[in-house]
């Protein structure tokens, strides 16, 4: 009996490592490698495509490789939210590694033709697994870095001669942490290549990183720590040919760039595509002897900048993209066969050598490139620029510089006022950023507005003019102002306030005013806020506050005078606020003291439910967790859509639901009506905000067509489709809209032109007999930056961008965008703090307003 369970668990063990395969199947062929490198199944105890790789494994083995290695040499360059490393690898001859910097300065030089073409090694970058449910494009490091440890002869001396390899591994390791907790919970001893299987059934939630964010939409935005690690190195560096490896949908074969020939940024020249092509060449060669599937020059596009292979076309390097049939939970039957995590890993590996190999034989081509696309940057600079401020919030201006500086763009501060653009922008609080600059393309790339395209197919929006997502005042200007020095954009510190006789007050106007208000009730201290702009007498004069400003009485707190004093002591230095020490009650304006309930009413804390899963888009909820959490310190409760009913509403004050499969069951939405009506506060965006017109607020669409004639449906060719749809579609632009900055939701806004994002077809409807409850409206003429069809721009035209009514005692607010889009919009970012924090003092009107 014992023999016959061994001999079946013989047979089980056996099935397990079916599908693994050890380090020969990496090594390439005709190739020596050193025995004394230990392979990856030597360290870990188990070989590529049996189990997942595990983050601590990988990373431990390639440290264990560096350090043995004359050829390696690895640093921690950053940490993800979960405190996981990111590695950057420089793997290079050890002769190079003696003169590392001097080749770094040198390559640098080289691309401003500063230096000969053949004064230093190439530079390439290579990553590695920016999403983790992407197996392939995470573990291809693994075989990569052991063959440059451990290859010999003079193939790879002469390449590690000549090029200088910078690895970038794992780029998302809280992501692919979450993929591999999620196969190992299903793996099974048999191997089950079933696509049904749950050992298979994740995407999202592994493919994005803590907050869910797609971490290579990043590039460009840079409010992750993993993006803006692995950017610094980058523009460190400045590699001449960047690879980005991925995984797709399982059915689909292995693709390359070069993309489609129509959808290439104009900002990249045509040269880049032709020598991508050449390199895509030594990759079809490869291919070819291993009979393998493969498409190029299809589907995916090179025009928005943020992306992974794209970015680095606008900083003047070549951007390969790799995207192959995952296998995910190991091993999938597709409609091509069985596909296989060691299979693809081995493909992605021997296409990095194909690229590495390719870069190398076009070395003269590929550094010419290079410098003539620096060359006709300098050539194209003129002595003007861009000038910016934020008007009453500086951090927002500075989170731009910020930005601009991760982008290697210089920007300096205004030594001397500037008017441009019918508007004034002050020295001290404005900032100017000149053209004359090595990478003047990309500041192109992020302050022009386009809004004319040659073809209307976008992979990714059409649309990322950043001074508009960050609502700056900006202008184009000819001339080279006055500057004083470089700007930073640190974060900055306010004074100190003085000790207040009678309480303390700040201008919500300020990027982290929610924060401080949020500090303040967490501590049991009562605030107003301002319904109406107020003249206070403070111990440093008097000081004139807007809209949503917050006013901290000492009368009738619970908390002592010296307690209140240190939170506002924290707000001006944690949060920048500027608090002032208001002396009296009394204003200088009639009916405007601080004592008038009418306009300082109380604020409460709320409690707020984010609803996530199940059909909700993940990156929306992602970037309202980390806009509550990461950037105001807001407690929040995530639940998933389906628990929902099982929460006990009287506990909340706020529910957020995002785009996505939004729908309720109708006994929730008769649950989720009369919160609402007992008080609560629905804060819907996007599909939620269409969903709740109809379903929580009972309005039905209204018929466009006033005759009920069906029209007759022309006949199209199958062909002409993408093209066709694409006349409906917006492509993720930036639209103009008119903001009733009087509205709660408008408080701490200094003007009414608000740009907001939009990726949804849409329109949200007038309420009637209500005219107070469109805060925000889109204007007669909206499209500010990307595509959107003439059709779809009469439609949204004049339409709400945001509702806010009452609803028994609460709130309903439906916005039709997604205030907080991928982390970056920081101008509607206050709307959602405001829709938060201020849905209570939002009034239902008491006349009688007709239609007319």
């Amino acid at each position: 009996m014992l023999a016959r369970l061994l001999a079946a668990l013989s047979v089980l063990l056996c099935s397990t490592a079916a599908l693994a395969e050890p380090v020969g199947y990496f090594q390439v062929e005709g190739v020596q490698y050193d025995e004394s490198v230990p392979a990856y199944e030597d360290h870990a105890g188990y070989e590529i495509g049996e189990r997942p790789v595990r983050m601590a494994e990988m990373v431990s083995y390639l440290r264990r490789l560096a350090a043995n290695s004359d050829r390696i040499v690895v640093e921690t360059i950053g940490y993800s939210h979960e405190r996981r490393p990111i590695l950057s690898l420089i793997v290079t001859s050890p002769e190079n590694h003696a003169n590392l910097e001097n080749i770094r300065q040198t390559h640098l030089a080289r691309l401003e033709g500063r230096a000969a073409p053949d004064a230093a090694p190439m530079v390439l970058w290579l990553n590695f697994g920016v999403h983790g449910a992407e197996t392939s494009g995470m573990e291809a490091a693994v075989p990569v870095v052991y063959h440059f440890a451990a290859a010999q002869g003079a193939a790879v001396e002469n390449q590690l001669s000549n090029a200088v390899l910078i690895l970038t591994v794992p780029f998302n390791p809280d992501g692919h942490t979450r993929r591999i907790d999620h196969v190992d919970t299903f793996w099974s001893y048999a191997d089950n290549s079933d696509p049904n299987d749950a050992a298979h059934d994740l995407w999202v939630e592994a493919r994005t990183n803590h907050y869910w964010f797609d971490l290579n939409r990043q590039w460009l935005l840079l409010t992750q720590p993993e993006s803006r690690a692995w950017v610094k190195q980058w523009h460190k560096w400045k590699p001449m040919l960047s690879v980005d490896y991925h995984e797709m949908g399982s059915h689909s074969p292995f693709y390359f760039h070069p993309g489609e020939e129509k959808r290439k940024n104009p900002l990249i020249p045509d040269r880049a595509r032709d020598l991508t092509y050449g390199i895509a060449e030594r990759h079809a060669a490869y291919l070819d002897g291993a009979k393998h599937l493969y498409t190029s020059e299809e589907r995916f596009d090179n025009y928005y900048i943020g992306k992974g292979s794209t970015y680095p076309q606008i900083n003047g390097a070549l951007g390969i993209l790799f995207e192959i049939g995952a296998a995910r939970g190991g091993a999938v039957q597709t409609e091509r066969g069985l596909v296989k995590t060691a299979e693809n890993v081995r493909t992605q590996f021997r296409t990095a050598l194909t690229s590495i190999q390719g870069a190398l034989d076009l070395r003269q081509e590929i550094t010419a490139y290079q410098r003539d696309f620096f060359a006709e940057n300098a050539r194209s600079a003129t002595s003007g620029g861009w000038v910016f401020t934020a008007d009453g919030d500086p951090e927002r201006a500075a989170r731009f510089v910020r930005l601009l500086n991760m982008h290697d763009i210089e920007v300096r501060t205004l030594a001397s006022n500037v008017t441009a653009g019918d508007r004034n922008f002050a020295a001290g609080t404005s900032y100017f950023v000149p053209m004359a600059q090595t990478n003047n393309r990309m500041i192109r790339g992020i302050f022009d507005r386009v809004t004319t395209f040659e073809e209307s197919i976008f992979y990714d929006v059409s649309g990322w003019t950043l001074p508009l997502a960050y609502d700056l005042d900006y202008a184009k200007i000819n001339r080279t102002p006055a500057s004083a020095g470089r700007a930073q954009g640190a974060f900055q510190s306010a004074s100190a306030p003085d000790v207040a006789p009678y309480g303390y007050v700040f201008d919500w106007s300020h990027t982290y005013a929610p924060r401080a208000l949020g500090r303040i009730l967490s501590k049991g201290i009562m605030a107003r806020s301002a319904m109406e702009g107020a003249t206070v007498r403070t111990t440093g004069g008097e000081v004139k506050l807007g809209r949503g400003s917050i006013f901290v009485p000492f009368d009738r707190q619970e908390v002592s005078a010296d307690e209140i004093h240190s939170v506002m002591e924290t707000i001006a230095a944690e949060d920048g606020v500027p608090v002032f020490a208001a002396t009296s009650g009394l204003t200088p304006e009639a009916g405007r003291d601080l004592g008038a309930a009418n306009i300082f009413r109380i604020v409460e804390a709320p409690k707020v439910v984010l609803a996530y899963g199940d059909g909700l888009a993940y990156y929306d909820a992602g970037e309202m967790w980390w806009t509550l959490d990461y950037a105001h310190r807001m407690p929040v409760t995530l639940v998933r859509k389906a628990d929902l009913g099982r929460l006990n509403w009287s506990e909340y004050t706020h529910l957020i639901l995002v785009g996505g499969n939004s729908k309720l069951p109708e006994e929730l939405t008769k649950a989720l009506q009369s919160w609402i009506k007992q008080g609560g506060t629905l804060v819907a965006t996007r599909d939620a905000a269409l969903w709740a017109e109809k379903a929580v607020l009972g309005r039905e669409a209204e018929k466009k067509d006033a005759e009920g004639e069906e029209a007759r449906q022309e006949r199209l060719d199958f062909a002409d489709m993408d093209v066709r749809d694409a006349q409906d579609v917006i492509g993720g632009a930036i639209f103009a809209t008119d903001l009733d900055t009087s509205h709660p939701l408008g408080f701490g806004y200094s003007d009414r032109d608000l740009p907001v994002h939009r990726n949804v077809e849409f329109t949200l409807q007038r309420p009637k007999k209500n005219p107070y409850a469109v805060p925000v409206e889109y204007t007669s003429d909206p499209l500010l930056s990307g595509y959107a069809s003439e059709r779809r721009q009469q439609e949204i035209a004049g339409t709400p961008s945001v509702v806010a009514e009452r609803m028994g005692q609460g709130t309903v607010v439906l916005m039709a965008d997604n205030p907080v889009f991928r982390g970056t919009f920081a101008g509607t970012e206050k709307l959602l703090m405001n829709a938060l924090y201020f849905s209570g003092l939002i009034d239902a009107p008491r006349g009688d307003y007709s239609e007319e």
